[in-house]
Order: structure tokens, then sequence, then C-alpha cells
């Protein structure tokens, strides 16, 4: 039975070959002048520049966001396994094809290809979980029918804030959407001593919006200028994306031109820009509140990938993320191939001793959970905010060799508190923007419309987050209290009767 398989599979392939040898020879003999779609490979040196002139002279225009119904985000390609791979893909994130599809041939191809099983995933074999094969990315391609996105500079207004998008750009260049997963964060400049750490571990497009209101608008730009230039490692000028935002009653003096600084090499000999007390800042001076909410969502739109997992800075992801999930996706496999409800992936989150090095695998988060170096996030200022379903099985449950989805929760019952971080895309909800950092239960209106929605939690068997080191306790903080105070009041009089005019309600949802 094997050697057959072996020479029906041999026989498949030759067919495949044929066709194709075939059909690019006709292909050439009778090709007209219409121009196909081609895509340049992209260096590092001058990227910027080139990726500018890409996006300008596009041939195809597309969307500066997601127009699919927010249910069909995945399922259009795994609820009708008949699609198949098409007919050219990037081979990674640097390279990609310099030919359009061509129907005809995709359709012969596809005929021959091993068909996708509804209850086993796709056909596709993947022999390395860390690492995205032209395959990998082939299926992800037209599993996702994702729309690529641009990342120009621009000068927004959005309500009372200004946004400086796309203030410095990685040096990645172009990515298309399926090809990664971009981590949206946010921060004061005075938090930027946690990018290093992050992409460090990430090893993929970070969005980052930083809130640089009046004076604090010259430690930023220093602060990305020390980060770009000093540190000896390209992984941040290669990921990392800069946005900058400030209200329109703290408007900086004085605006410093990316193009003008970063041609200028920083003078790394001073001590880092970002490592001040945090009073000292003009935010503090001031007053301010943070805008935790405006943030998050400047961060999450500018994002170019379709999967995005909006996070906090301080918090370190398990490396080899990015891959292990793609790999998963293409793979297709239950629940993800039955689901039919719109659907996130939460990531469970830790916190470890000041003086202890972050793990890097959960065999290692095992063993410091057993030991009491490590603890489940926020287990002494708010255990239910980040309890998650089973989280006690999966802390028990040994590392496996790829990722997959450990348990699908829901955020109700023992759960109507929950506070997920979790991988998601552009049609999920976004942060409500009058809600403060300062007021607490800053992300709990959006869980109340995903559990209004009946999303399911898909919680990651291997994937983990670690808060910067240094296990936190609950102080009391009566001028914070004061703010909590009003804000849950906004929620409670204001807001939630909005949210059930706009969304409904659902019998075990709540804030």
């Amino acid at each position: 039975m094997m050697l057959n398989n072996r020479r029906n599979f041999v026989f498949r392939v030759s067919i495949v070959i044929n066709i194709a040898v075939l059909l690019y020879a006709a292909m050439h003999l009778s090709s007209s002048s219409t121009p196909g779609v081609e895509w340049m490979p992209m260096t590092v040196e001058g990227s910027e520049r080139s990726a500018e002139f890409r996006y300008i002279n596009r041939e195809e225009s597309r969307n500066e966001t997601d127009t699919r119904p927010p249910d069909s985000s995945v399922r259009n390609f795994e609820e009708s396994t008949s699609q198949k791979t098409p007919s050219t893909m990037p081979t990674t994130n640097k390279t990609t094809s310099s030919t359009a599809s061509v129907p005809e041939l995709e359709k012969k191809i596809n005929s021959v290809l091993p068909e996708p099983d509804s209850s086993n995933g796709t056909a596709l074999e993947i022999d390395d979980e860390d690492a995205l094969a032209p395959a990998t990315l082939s299926y992800l391609r037209t599993l996702l029918n994702c729309n690529d996105r641009d990342m120009l500079p621009q000068t927004l207004q959005r309500g009372d804030y200004w946004v400086l998008k796309n203030f410095v750009r990685a040096d990645h260049g172009f990515i298309m959407c399926h090809e990664s997963i971009t981590y949206t964060t946010h921060a004061g400049f005075e938090f930027l001593d946690n990018v290093q750490p992050l992409v460090e571990r990430w090893m993929a497009p970070v969005s980052l919006a930083i809130h640089a209101p009046g004076t604090d608008m010259a430690p930023t730009v220093n602060s990305i200028r020390y980060l770009r230039d000093c540190l000896g490692n390209e992984l941040i000028k290669q990921f990392v994306t800069f946005h900058v935002f400030f209200s329109h009653k703290n408007v900086p003096t004085s605006i410093p031109n990316p193009e003008t600084f970063l041609q200028i090499p920083y003078n790394c000999s001073g001590k880092p820009p970002y490592n001040v007390n945090a009073s000292s800042t003009y935010m503090k001076a001031k007053n301010l509140l943070y805008p935790v909410n405006v943030a998050r969502n400047i961060a999450r739109e500018a994002a170019v990938t379709h999967y995005i997992l909006p996070s906090d800075i301080e918090l370190y992801p398990s490396p080899n993320l990015v891959p292990r999930f793609l790999n998963m996706i293409a793979r297709n496999a239950k629940p993800l191939s039955t689901s039919t409800k719109p659907r996130v992936f939460p990531i469970s989150i830790f916190e470890v001793g000041e003086k202890v090095q972050v793990p890097s695998t959960k065999t290692e988060l095992r063993a410091m959970l057993a030991n009491k170096t490590a603890i489940p996030f926020h287990k002494f200022v708010c255990p239910n905010c980040h309890n998650i379903p089973e989280g006690q099985k999966w802390m028990n449950t040994p590392e496996t060799n790829r990722m997959d989805v450990f348990h699908v929760g829901k955020r109700r019952g023992k759960f109507v508190h929950w506070e997920p971080i979790f991988i998601g895309t552009h049609q999920d909800p976004y942060y409500d923007e009058r809600l403060s950092w300062e007021g607490k239960k800053d992300k709990m209106t959006q869980g109340y419309i995903l559990c209004v929605k009946d999303y399911d939690f898909m919680i990651l068997n291997n994937a983990f987050l670690i808060h910067k080191p240094g296990i936190k306790h609950y102080v009391k903080n009566p001028k914070r209290d004061a703010i909590a105070g009003r804000q849950s009041l906004l929620i409670k009089s204001i807001i939630m009767p909005q949210l059930k005019a706009l969304f409904g309600a659902r019998s075990g949802c709540a804030l």
C-alpha cells in the first residue's frame, strides 16, 4: 500500500511538472503586451526609499482597510476545501514573485494536488515549524484572502489627537499581508527600554505608537535614534515602525523631520534618553492621563499584516511564535477547520522574578512555575482579569513540538471579567478611546463586544507572554482610585448603554 501511494504521488507530481512546462512554453509563444505585476526584490540598503517607490507605483489598487465581513476573516477557505494554492507566491519577506497568476495553469495544477481533508486539515506537510516554507506561504495567501497594505508616512487627525503615522518606518520594506504577524503596542518614551528584548524574541514587524505631548517630543525622537543607532542590533531598524501622537492641546513647539535626523548618526556616548524617572516627563508634569486606547488603535490600524497581536510593550513573547502560529493556520486542522464562529487566539501571560532569566520555552516556564520564580500574570493585582479557561491544565501540559489550539473558551461564567491578550485581525472590535490607563478597565469594553458577538477564544498550547521581570503587588493609590471611580461611572452610565444599543446583549456577557 505504501509503495502504491508513493507511486501515485510521483505520478501526480510528474503530471504537474509536464503541465507547467507546456503552459510555460505556450505563454511565451502567445504572450501579449499586457504588463504583468512585477515585484522587485528588497534590499536592506535604501529599503525605505525603494519601498516607498513600490507603494506609489503599485498597478493594483488596494484598500487601506480589510473590507471583508467580520465573521469571514479566515473561514472563506476553511469552510470550502475546494480552493487550492495560488500559482505564484513570494518565498520570503524580502523576495516576491515576478509573474502574474495564470488561472488555466492554476486549475490544472489544482486538479492533481492532494485534496485537503476537513477532519485533519490541509494536506500540507511542514518539516520545520520554526520557518515558513514557500508552500506554506502559498496556502496562507489563498487561505486568508487578505488585502495588502501600504505604510506611507501620514499626518492625521484622530479626534483630539494629531497622529504622525509611520513617523520612522522599519527597514523591512513591503510585506504582504499573509507573510507575518505584527506585534502592535504603545508607550511613552520612558518605556522604550523594552523595545530591544521584545523585538529580539518577536523577530517580526512591530508597530509602536508613542505618546509624545509637548516637550516629550525631543526625548522621544532621541530615544528612537538611540534604539536604531546605539544598541549594535539591526533588528530594531529592520522590524520596528514608530508612530508618534499627541493631543491638539499639547502640540510640540518643534517636530523634527525624520528624513533629516535619520541621516545623522546619533551620539551614543551618553545614557539612553529613555532612562529617566517617569515623574520628570511632560505628561506627568502636566498631570495628563495616558490615552492608552488611542495608542492601541493607532498601532493596530497601521499594521500591514492580516494577523496582529495587540499587546503591551512590557510583555515579551515566546520565541518562534510567528512561524509556528502561521504554520498552524496553514495546517488548518480541527478546531480551525470546523469552527463557524469569529475567533481570536489568546496567549497565556506570566510574571517572573526581578532577577531571573525570562524563559524561552514552555518547558522552562513550567519549571519556573514549579519553583515559584514565575506566577500567572497579575496574580497579586487582579487574578480574575487574566485567569484563562483551563489555565491550570495549560500549565500542567508538557510542551509539544508544534503550535495547536489547546482549548476553545468563552468570556463568560467565571471568566466574565477576563481581559485576554490575543492574536486577532483587523476585523476585531477596537478599544474605546474615551478610556485612559489610569481609569482602569480599559480593555473591558472590547471584551464585552467579543462576548456579545460570541467569539471563540482559541487558546494556544505553547505560546506565552512574559512581563518584564519583577512581580507586581497591589499598591493602594487614592489618586488613581478616584480616576478609576469616574471612569467606572462613565462606563456604566454612558458606554454600556451605547454598547447594548450598537451590539445587543447576550446572556452571561458583562463588563
